[in-house]
């Protein structure tokens, strides 16, 4: 099949788009009338004027409607879904499909979506952990986003959770939270929650404490010290995640309980930890905020004594009200949210705000942290500021005059532009998937684990003390291959009766409409002249064969850079 001209093809359709000029946007709603959108444009205009930067021009309509399905549900657009939005004439058009995007008709998409972040950063695409219970995860996560429940009551859930991680009718007190730190507990005590107390440090406040389990960060100006990752860590020793084997010598589930802790001196009114500084010598600590805020010392749970006198506290409870105070909790969601949106946070990493690390516009992060939080911590609000905003409506080609606006060189992000990105994984699944209008499993779970087995082919392992994962398409040759040469693409062009290019083949459409049809689908756009050429002389090639030519400009529109980035 990969022919000389089909290789030909494919590097057209790699390198083409980029030399394409952008065309206008018409009915382009930039500004949609939110207070929330017209701050976000004022604080970057002004940041645009002051470098010296002039900002691209608007992104094309079909650019930005698959750009902001792949980023709010997931997917690419369906090819009704493109023409529909193409042929609105309606000023409000993109406000009125972010909104249909975010509302009931694509709950299912959305919290599906959204389930596949959280649980990619929560516990990693792991799936041979018999700590983890993937499939309740999931659930709780669905469930969450389905509800578009308060961020600051999903981290509450996910940092204090109990019960048991896996949804068995054999069991009671199922609880999917539980699955965001039976992984990263002991049994008891024996692991002290380590990692449990970095990942919860980055994940809810944006700071990277793991360093300083060790050590004092060496490096000014941060602050980090050695006893405020042992006093943050503290917070956490009441917790043990027991491990239940079913009558079997494999982990079958996790029990996450709280229970008293007596402290490493065997005093439960102090309920004092200890850990040692690199010289040897000991240190003492009990649960004290990053902030500095202490909670009592006691390490029992809370009771009533005969006489009435309450006593004990709950320190992972303590520990989410803490959380939810704190300034940084609002400027850690925001910060990962517009970093999910625009390709780069106002930091790097997305996950560090520490005082080492200024985030390049601070005004426009405390302010829309501010809103966030004045908001209800409204995820799909937060959200619809973003994508409505000017810079999310640029192009991702750079201006051709004034500086550069490129932080993959090491310089801050100005988004003057829309930074190009490769989807991910997941995204790159189902958008071939609608692209092929495959038809998907009829259960949830099913299509999950569909997905899951496709995606543990990408999966890089680390190594870490956290088991830092990740999954990305960086041009190697196995990943080449599969993308190339595996069972979704074989399927995705597959040419047999009522698929989708038997379907294209069969309409009443000309050579050039039937290939206009294949560019719609997977990129959002139709072929320039120079593609459109290559594609009929492909075609002409067949003698008369049309499906497998078809099916030929297909398979290299699938493979080429443009459909799998994001841009």
């Amino acid at each position: 099949m990969a022919s000389r001209c089909l290789v030909i093809l494919a590097l057209i359709l790699s390198c083409g788009r980029a030399a394409r000029a952008a065309g206008p946007s018409p009915g382009a709603d930039v500004h949609p009338g939110l207070p929330q959108v017209e701050f976000i444009n004022q604080q970057l205009t002004a940041a645009w004027a002051s470098d010296g930067v002039r900002p691209a021009s608007d992104a094309t309509d079909g650019e930005w409607c698959r750009r902001v399905h792949l980023d709010l549900i997931g997917r690419i657009p369906k090819l009704e879904e493109l023409k529909a939005f193409l042929a609105d004439k309606s000023p409000s058009k993109r406000a009125d499909l972010v909104a249909r995007l975010l509302g009931e008709e694509y709950e299912d998409e959305y919290s599906r979506h959204w389930t596949d972040v959280w649980t990619t950063m929560l516990i990693g695409r792991d799936a041979t952990n018999d700590l983890v219970n993937r499939s309740g995860m999931r659930q709780y996560l669905r469930r969450a986003f389905s509800k578009n429940i308060p961020y600051d009551r999903l981290m509450e859930e996910l940092v204090t959770a109990t019960g048991v991680n896996a949804n068995r009718k054999d069991l009671d007190g199922f609880n999917g939270a539980t699955n965001f730190l039976s992984g990263k507990l002991g049994e008891m005590g024996d692991d002290k929650g380590l990692e449990a107390t970095a990942k919860t440090a980055r994940i809810f406040l944006g700071l990277q404490v793991q360093c300083t389990q060790c050590h004092d960060h060496p490096l000014p100006p941060n602050q980090g010290k050695q006893n405020q990752f042992w006093e943050l860590n503290a917070f956490f020793r009441q917790a043990r995640a027991l491990r239940r084997r079913g009558g079997t010598d494999d982990v079958q589930w996790i029990e996450l309980v709280d229970e008293d802790f007596v402290g490493d001196q065997n005093d439960p009114e102090e309920a004092e930890i200890y850990y040692e500084l690199r010289n040897g010598q000991k240190r003492v600590a009990y649960p004290v905020f990053v902030d500095g805020t202490a909670i009592p010392r006691s390490g029992f749970l809370p009771g009533t004594m005969e006489d009435g006198t309450r006593y004990g506290v709950n320190r992972r409870r303590e520990l989410a009200t803490l959380i939810r105070t704190s300034p940084l909790f609002p400027k850690a969601a925001v910060n990962r949210m517009w970093g999910h949106f625009l390709g780069h946070g106002f930091t790097r990493p997305v996950d560090d705000l520490g005082e080492h690390n200024p985030p390049s516009h601070p005004e426009l992060l405390d302010g829309l942290a501010e809103r966030f939080r004045d908001g209800g911590f409204d995820l799909k609000e937060l959200a619809r500021w973003i994508v409505l905003s000017r810079p999310y409506a640029t192009s991702s080609r750079p201006s051709a005059s004034g500086p550069d606006d490129d932080p993959a060189s090491g310089e801050k992000p100005k988004f003057a532009r829309f930074y190009l990105r490769q989807m991910q994984a997941e995204e790159l699944y189902e958008s071939l998937l609608t692209a092929t209008e495959a038809d998907r499993a009829a259960r949830a779970e099913d299509a999950a684990k569909k997905k899951d087995e496709w995606l543990s082919q990408f999966v890089i392992a680390f190594g870490t003390d956290e088991g830092d994962e990740a999954t990305t398409f960086n041009g190697s040759i196995p990943q080449v291959l599969t993308m190339f040469n595996g069972d979704l693409i074989e399927n995705a062009v597959a040419i047999g009766k009522g698929g989708f290019l038997h379907r294209v083949a069969a309409a009443p459409l000309n050579s050039t409409a039937r290939i206009e049809t294949l560019y719609l689908a997977a990129l959002a756009r139709k072929p320039s002249r120079t593609e459109l050429d290559v594609a009929k002389r492909l075609v002409a090639a067949r003698k008369g064969d049309a499906i497998g030519a078809l099916q030929d400009v297909w398979w290299a529109v699938l493979n080429s850079n443009e459909f799998i980035f994001q841009h």
